[in-house]
């Protein structure tokens, strides 16, 4: 017999992946819609400005990742912020055309530091087995691309992770390119389980029609206790002892929904961001 608390989680489960599928099915509407502009930009300067044409797409590069936005309805009463005030700064806004070469050492060691306002988070990268989500990071991390963003999604029920990595903070923000999935037959994934302390990646695949595989940006989410989730999100990290005592300060705080998934009520920003070899 299923219990009301096995039942609440499964709910939350699905309510997850139908924002990915929206997610997805929005993505494919502003391609097409995009893809039309970029034609009849390129009739009225035939013979002159390509990349002119070529700009009706940078709208379809906010969408490169997935995460769903939460929503912005606030609880009746947000507990204390548990994190400290954010250091001066702004968001760099940063785009690239297309996917950084593969300069890592798959044999090396790497470990990404976020220093949040909240506190560190040390994540140790797996170079092997992701080698091209590590790269893509080691690249857009080292360049500042992070530094003084948002993470901007907590989830309660169901799964428990913390998203990060959207230089927008609304669920809609990448680097303009995307990267492969990778590493999805990780053994730490039994049972369909993300255990907690991974680190994965978000992207837009649609797991009822097949589509969208290799949609992978700069999103990705933080997992603080054994989510239940399909493995199709690139495992790349793992997080350090210290790191989830951070973490789990940042969940305890909760989201400002009061249903489960929402903005998180700690202001979680990361200062600084880079990955390190050692």
């Amino acid at each position: 017999m299923v219990t009301q608390d096995q039942r609440r989680r499964q709910l939350a489960r699905e309510k997850f992946l139908r924002q990915q599928q929206r997610r997805e099915g929005a993505r494919r509407r502003a391609r097409t819609r995009n893809a039309v502009i970029g034609a009849a930009l390129a009739v009225v300067v035939a013979g002159g400005a390509v990349s002119y044409a070529a700009g009706a797409f940078d709208a379809d590069k906010k969408k490169d990742t997935a995460g769903s936005e939460p929503s912005a309805t606030p609880s009746s009463k947000a507990p204390e912020d548990p994190c400290e005030k954010a250091a001066p700064g702004d968001v760099k806004k940063l785009s690239y055309k297309k996917e950084p070469a593969l300069t890592v050492d798959k044999s090396a060691s790497y470990t990404m530091k976020l220093a949040t306002t909240c506190g560190d988070i040390d994540i140790a990268l797996d170079a092997k087995n992701a080698p091209r989500t590590v790269n893509s990071f080691d690249f857009l991390l080292n360049k500042g691309y992070l530094d003084h963003t948002k993470c901007h999604r907590l989830t309660t029920a169901g799964i428990f992770v913390l998203q990060c990595g959207d230089p927008e903070g609304s669920g809609m923000g990448g680097p303009g390119y995307t990267i492969p999935d990778e590493n999805l037959k990780d053994k730490r994934l039994k049972g369909n389980v993300y255990p907690a302390g991974t680190v994965a990646m978000a992207n837009q695949y649609n797991g009822q029609t097949k589509e969208g595989r290799d949609t992978g940006g700069s999103q990705f989410f933080l997992v603080y206790q054994d989510s239940q989730l399909p493995p199709d999100y690139t495992p790349f990290g793992t997080i350090s002892d210290s790191g989830m005592k951070v973490l789990k300060k940042i969940a305890d705080a909760g989201e400002n929904t009061g249903q489960g998934d929402g903005g998180p009520n700690a202001t979680v920003v990361i200062d600084k961001a880079t990955v390190v070899k050692s």
